[in-house]
């Protein structure tokens, strides 16, 4: 079931500015899809902030606008960076029996073998993008390399969706990877530099020792 969110439009005869509905404590915000007309609406902050924190970043709501209920997820939103408030919030309209294709995170967990070993861990995939019907889409795709050796990697084609959804990449694309510790170069200060004639700043030969400055 659902988590229901109220809304109210923002069009028409209010027309409200994005600036006085923070002002109020609400969250300007747009819901398309489509099948559905592009809406601008408004929730309350603290419910939007209450909402998102049962279903998460990817959960299907239930946007009670006005009294007209619909599906939605979550597709972005605008933060401000300084204060943390949500500045504005997009919603797409869904069908709980079709698929769509969403981003998803990718969250790395366990202490990989080959760190242990002095290896560096890097990770070139942040986000996935998968197929899915709304309901089976993951809040996150956590990906165990416990056992990743030194040298090794784990790539798409090492996940399992368990048949909840496709991965829209090639099964080669890597998602973490464990690169070989780092060999700093040791100088021996005991070696002495090869004899031979010294150069100067720019490249050029200096005169031996003693040599006269040829008349012209």
């Amino acid at each position: 079931m659902s988590t229901t969110l109220l809304a109210k439009n923002r069009g028409g005869e209010q027309n409200l500015r994005p600036k006085q509905l923070r002002k109020q404590g609400d969250i300007p915000a747009v819901v398309y899809g489509s099948k559905v007309d592009s809406t601008p609406v408004y929730v309350s902050s603290a419910e939007f902030a209450k909402t998102l924190k049962e279903v998460g970043r990817n959960g299907v709501i239930s946007l009670d606008i006005e009294g007209n209920k619909q599906d939605v997820i979550m597709t972005d939103y605008q933060k401000d960076t300084i204060n943390n408030e949500i500045l504005h919030a997009d919603f797409l309209a869904v069908d709980k029996t079709s698929k769509i294709s969403v981003d998803v995170n990718v969250v790395l967990t366990g202490d990989a073998a080959g760190v242990r070993d002095g290896g560096i861990l890097q990770q070139p995939l942040f986000t996935v993008s998968i197929t899915s019907t709304p309901e089976n889409i993951p809040q996150s795709l956590e990906v165990d390399v416990t056992n990743l050796q030194v040298n090794e990697v784990l790539t798409i084609a090492d996940l399992s969706s368990e048949g909840k959804f496709e991965f829209n990449h090639e099964g080669d694309e890597v998602i973490a990877s464990i690169l070989p510790p780092k060999v700093e170069e040791e100088i021996n200060s005991g070696e002495q530099q090869d004899g031979g004639t010294p150069e100067n700043e720019e490249g050029r030969e200096t005169e031996p020792s003693g040599a006269s400055k040829k008349e012209e």
